[in-house]
């Protein structure tokens, strides 16, 4: 692995950085969603894919695999819950389907890229 391509942070893996362009997403979608909505699928929507960016970050931090894996099998539970409020909004029609697929296809890319995190992660032993 060269210099350039070492992963030094937590902004530097491939997760964190899909779904961190999935906060963006959703923050701007959900901004379009009806105000009485404010307090309950909005908030839920951005906490949970927060949620996941969050324990991503906090994943990397931790010194042993077995943490590392523990934070980021949580940012999966997340995502998942992201990926279930999506079609809610789908069906309740606050996002069409073409918004709709945009989003889910990104959950769908973040959630391989976690599970291949996990799998590398249990990989090492420390």
């Amino acid at each position: 692995m060269t210099e350039e391509y070492k992963i030094k942070t937590f902004k530097d893996l491939e997760a964190w950085k899909e779904g961190h362009q999935l906060v963006l997403m959703i923050y701007i979608v959900t901004k379009m969603f009806p105000k009485e909505e404010s307090f309950c699928l909005t908030s839920q929507l951005r906490r949970a894919i927060v949620s996941y960016t969050s324990n991503v970050a906090e994943g990397f931090s931790r010194r042993s695999s077995k943490d590392k894996a523990h934070f980021y099998t949580m940012a999966l539970g997340s995502l998942t819950e992201v990926q279930s409020q999506l079609e809610i909004a789908k069906d309740v029609e606050y996002i069409d389907v073409m918004t709709f697929t945009k989003l889910n296809n990104q959950a769908i890319i973040i959630h391989k890229i976690t599970n291949g995190l996990i799998k590398s992660v249990k990989m090492r032993r420390n």
